[in-house]
């Protein structure tokens, strides 16, 4: 026996009809919405203020400020371009140890603190 014969002999023997109409419509959607709703404040929502966050971090950025890129280098930022950071990595005390990189500024990870001159 089939679903639709199940259902045929449930009508059939008094036992309720489902709804028909706005409300039929209603309540199947319901569940989509639901879960919509669930998927914006689980994971949408929180990623866009992370974002922002960062967002904002990027454009506080400035000379003098000790980073960590994406790809886990430190160092300082020396010189700020346009869309470019010129981080100085090594050790920052000695002139003849130390070695510049010319990265994005969106490859900025965190920054962690500003270096005292």
């Amino acid at each position: 026996m089939n679903l639709f014969g199940i259902v045929a002999y449930a009508t059939e023997n008094g036992a309720q009809q489902p709804p028909s109409g706005p409300a039929a419509i209603i309540s199947s959607f319901l569940p989509l919405v639901l879960m919509i709703a669930v998927f914006y404040f689980l994971l949408i929502r929180p990623q866009r203020k992370r974002d922002k966050e960062k967002r904002a971090m990027l454009d506080a950025l400035k000379v003098g400020d000790k980073v960590v890129t994406i790809g886990g280098i430190c160092g300082k930022v020396s010189k700020i371009k346009d869309n470019y950071v010129f981080i100085e990595t090594g050790n920052i005390g000695t002139e003849d140890q130390k070695s510049v990189i010319k990265m994005e500024r969106s490859s900025i990870n965190t920054v962690e603190q500003k270096v005292k001159n």
